[in-house]
């Protein structure tokens, strides 16, 4: 049986666990406390993440795996049997992840088709699932890497934070970055163009509202037709069971693939009390 083995980083916010179960090799990105660095999901949980984060005297770096860490887990997967690697990961406009993977795909003992999601978090995990369906059909890596990109090509990330000061800081707001000196009682809600860099979607005062507003573009989006969505969040599970609400009463109609804590990477950026929603339609 033609064996394809799927790649993704540690943006996903899947965790490690999860990942291993299912057969998929997450290479992760760094995080940087001052002279200590933490490999993101590996030596963090967003527990412990975001306790650092609370008490640090700055914003921590991160960085993204070299070539050579890619590199590696491509041989590894050939020298298992694996005729083919799919590599998909977050957004190469806010992350040099992407690259790495290019670079080493160069050198791999066997193809691999790499995958820029344009987005991150639980958007990524969506097309990490539909490859993850399609090789469980028994697809092949054009298969798998189409079924990845089909979710590329049609999802959307909303989501809203508490405070874009970590955003903003952290030179991850893109289009975004002016509203955080004009907007105080704001809560903004923003997206990933299709540049794969963040942008204001609309403006609430406030986060209930914030989810409203997305709970109604979500029951727009699936006004003909079911999505499939998954859910994202900075230790906030509250704030998860309230946009279920949201969408509820919107009437969207959707069905959960999963939920997702951000982890230290994303979690740089977002801040604590983040909550968001990738989707994609599916009917």
């Amino acid at each position: 049986m033609h064996k394809v083995g799927i790649v993704c980083d540690s943006t996903c916010d899947m965790g490690p666990q999860w990942l291993a179960e299912n057969d998929i090799v997450m290479v992760p990105l760094k995080v940087l406390f001052g002279d200590t660095t933490y490999l993101d999901w590996i030596d963090l949980t967003p527990e412990s993440f975001y306790t650092l984060l609370k008490d640090a005297p700055a914003l921590p770096k991160t960085s993204q795996p070299s070539p050579a860490d890619f590199l590696a887990v491509y041989k590894s997967l050939a020298d298992a049997g694996c005729e083919e690697i799919v590599s998909i990961h977050l957004t190469a406009a806010l992350s040099g992840t992407h690259e790495s993977a290019v670079l080493a795909s160069v050198s791999s003992p066997v193809p691999v088709r790499v995958i820029d999601t344009c987005t991150v978090s639980a958007a990524v995990a969506l097309s990490i699932g539909a490859a993850l369906a399609a090789r469980d059909a028994g697809g092949d890596g054009a298969a798998i890497e189409a079924a990845a990109r089909k979710v590329v090509d049609t999802d959307r990330l909303l989501f809203a934070l508490d405070t874009l000061e970590y955003l903003v800081k952290g030179g991850r707001a893109g289009k975004a970055k002016g509203l955080a000196a004009s907007l105080l009682n704001i809560k903004p809600v923003l997206t990933f163009n299709e540049e794969g860099t963040i942008e204001p979607f609309k403006n609430a005062k406030g986060t209930k509202k914030a989810l409203q507003l997305i709970a109604e573009q979500v029951a727009q989006d699936s006004a003909n037709g079911r999505v499939r969505v998954a859910l994202l969040h900075s230790l906030s599970p509250d704030l998860v069971e309230a946009l279920k609400q949201a969408l509820d009463a919107a009437g969207a109609d959707y069905e959960v693939e999963g939920v997702h804590e951000l982890g230290a990477v994303i979690g740089t950026y977002g801040g604590p009390r983040a909550i968001g929603i990738g989707y994609y339609p599916i009917g």
